[in-house]
């Protein structure tokens, strides 16, 4: 039986079920995953490596540049399925490479 989080379960089980219980990452992370047909092998509940740490996939945004306050209103359907290490370092180069926004801040002078 796979785990499942705490909350939010009618959101993150279709994204899960859609995805295989397999991080949906292609690559966005910097890595063109070429060992498992440009696909990460992360699966949920399984393990990095033989001494490594078990993976717990999340559904978060397909659109890694999505605010956090819009990104807890998406449908299952906007998400998908990441590992921690994809995620973190898909969302990170998403960043880099977003256009600057030149509108001033809130509190910007």
């Amino acid at each position: 039986m796979k785990s499942t989080p705490l909350a939010a379960v009618d959101v993150w089980q279709p994204v899960m079920v859609a995805a295989g219980y397999r991080c949906q990452c292609a690559g966005e992370c910097g890595n063109p995953h070429a060992k498992t047909d440009g696909r990460c092998p992360g699966e949920h509940d399984g393990y990095t490596s033989k001494h490594g740490h078990r993976i717990r996939l999340m559904a978060a945004p397909a659109d890694l540049c999505v605010s956090p306050v819009k990104a807890v209103t998406l449908p299952p359907g906007e998400l998908r399925a990441w590992c921690p290490e994809c995620h973190t370092a898909a969302a990170r180069q998403a960043r880099a490479s977003a256009p600057v926004d030149d509108e001033p801040g809130l509190f910007d002078l």
